[in-house]
């Protein structure tokens, strides 16, 4: 099986092209050169051209607080161009699988958020990755749109690279301990995609949701990045009320992760784990 994915330095988009082989997958990833993300056109030719099996759409404008102020090319990353993929992708008889976010809800409640509750987007950021989903279920072709939380790895920017840095230099840490969702290893949402790509026939697809096993709050993660580094930095917990930014996060990212398991038979990863599998290959990089 060939997958176009779109995306390649990004962090699921490079664990698609390491872990592709595993899977008996060949991957060919579009970066900026191949398919610029901002010209829906542009990404919808790309599918017109290729001989993939199947499409996988790995990238996304993830700028949460910039996406303020830059509403229009989060729209033309996050939803215009998605939808155009998807239409392609639906006109070619193609699979399309995509990613999503916790962030199409407003983040209430204690409870795991299920592929049936009601959306509400807090920002721009989780407005334009609901209107993208919107786009890709109206295309009428195939699709898995898979919501995730809290993407870690030892590539590009993220939560455990940016703590580390800070505990470099720094006795104590003030972290968020108001906001509870899952931290996903970017490795286990590339195998997860990859089995969803090779398992796609006789599933129903849509909407599913995949986050890190046990769920934790931003200062719990600080705290286990820390402790597995063999670092002795103090995190203390503050609120969401204490850390104000531009564009407003869920308190709940809760995700109920029961369908993925009940129709590609994935469950959900242990991001401690994880954690550990980035953490060596951080130190591999620099020892």
């Amino acid at each position: 099986m060939k997958a176009l994915v779109f995306g390649h330095s990004g962090q699921v988009a490079t664990e698609l092209r390491r872990r592709a082989q595993n899977h008996d997958v060949t991957v060919e990833a579009l970066g900026r050169a191949g398919a610029d993300l901002s010209n829906p056109s542009q990404c919808a030719d790309a599918i017109q051209r290729t001989d993939a099996n199947v499409i996988i759409n790995a990238a996304a404008y993830t700028a949460v607080d910039q996406a303020e102020e830059e509403r229009d090319i989060a729209q033309r990353v996050n939803a215009d161009s998605p939808g155009a993929m998807a239409r392609a992708a639906a006109e070619r008889g193609l699979p399309f699988l995509h990613i999503s976010t916790d962030y199409v809800f407003d983040g209430s409640g204690m409870t795991a958020w299920t592929t049936e509750d009601l959306t509400a987007p807090l920002g721009t950021y989780g407005e334009t990755k609901l209107d993208g989903e919107r786009q890709i279920a109206q295309a009428g072709g195939w699709h898995a749109i898979l919501r995730t939380s809290w993407v870690f790895s030892a590539h590009g920017k993220n939560f455990v690279k940016t703590i580390l840095r800070l505990a470099e230099s720094r006795d104590r840490l003030t972290i968020v301990a108001d906001q509870i969702g899952g931290p996903t290893p970017a490795a286990d949402i590339a195998d997860a995609l990859l089995v969803m790509a090779k398992s796609k026939a006789g599933t129903e697809g849509g909407l599913l949701h995949f986050s890190g096993a046990p769920d934790a709050s931003w200062a719990d993660f600080a705290r286990e990045i820390i402790s597995q580094s063999g670092m002795t930095t103090q995190v203390e917990d503050i609120p969401t009320a204490d850390y104000p930014t531009p564009a407003p996060r869920p308190l709940n990212s809760r995700l109920n992760c029961d369908r993925l398991n009940a129709v590609f038979g994935i469950g959900r990863p242990d991001w401690k784990a994880g954690l550990s599998d980035v953490l060596r290959e951080l130190n591999s990089a620099t020892g």
